[in-house]
């Protein structure tokens, strides 16, 4: 068993600007560690966030690349190793989502989901599983989708899906090094990444479906992932669905 701290271990957040990432973010310097912040697009959230915890007395770089480009992966973990000596904890919190019917649904969409929601996952948990030191932590973000289905998400869904897959290999092969590997798979997340999608009434249908007749808070999910990042040595391989009993007819 390692020590279960956070304190001076290295995280890569990818997305780790705004919203859970953000959040995320700051929780892990708060317990200490160094934080590399990933961003795609958001820079003046990246740099809000690498300032609030750097004003707060702790350790963040931001980081600019598209995760669906394999050397800007490596560049993220390079940063990491190159900043701060080497990562410990690495999650990915990127995704994209798009609700639109199968029939209307482009080939151009289709090859962007999959490769935001499935590509980069991969090889974020590739390089990961390269890069991290012995006992490491390597945490990917689902969908609760992938447990409970609705209409419109084939591939937001789809593109998830495959991270399941995706976890239990790398749990595996990544065993001998002591590095555990999970997903959690929140239902639908108050967060703009939702709203864009759906109409008012849709909303409430999707509150309705939860405990609380509520959406998924990421204060809700920040301390699962935090858990797996430092007492969660144990779990590996696992899906995890905080959901709060989502689900839909």
């Amino acid at each position: 068993m390692t020590e279960n701290t956070l304190r001076d271990k290295v995280a890569v957040v990818g997305g780790g600007e705004k919203n859970l990432g953000g959040l995320l973010s700051r929780t892990f310097a708060e317990a200490g560690a160094k934080v590399v912040v990933h961003y795609h697009s958001s820079e003046s959230d990246a740099e809000q966030t690498v300032k609030a915890i750097q004003e707060a007395g702790g350790q963040a770089v931001a980081v600019q690349g598209d995760l669906t480009k394999v050397a800007d992966v490596r560049r993220l973990f390079d940063t990491a190793v190159d900043t701060y000596g080497g990562a410990d904890i690495a999650v990915n919190t990127t995704g994209m989502v798009l609700r639109k019917p199968i029939l209307e649904t482009t080939e151009e969409e289709y090859d962007r989901m999959f490769g935001i929601n499935a590509k980069a996952a991969y090889f974020f948990i590739q390089e990961a599983g390269r890069r991290l030191n012995d006992h490491g932590k390597i945490i990917s973000i689902g969908t609760s989708l992938l447990a409970a289905f609705t209409d419109g998400y084939s591939t937001y869904a789809g593109g998830k899906a495959p991270l399941e897959h995706f976890t239990r290999a790398a749990a595996k092969e990544f065993a001998d090094r002591g590095i555990s590997v999970n997903m959690v798979a929140p239902g639908p997340m108050d967060t703009p990444f939702f709203y864009g999608q759906e109409t008012p009434e849709r909303v409430e249908f999707h509150k309705s479906q939860a405990m609380g007749n509520q959406l998924t808070q990421i204060e809700d999910i920040v301390p699962i992932i935090r858990f797996l990042a430092s007492e969660g040595w144990w779990f590996t391989g696992q899906t995890m669905f905080p959901n709060g009993g989502y689900t839909t007819r």
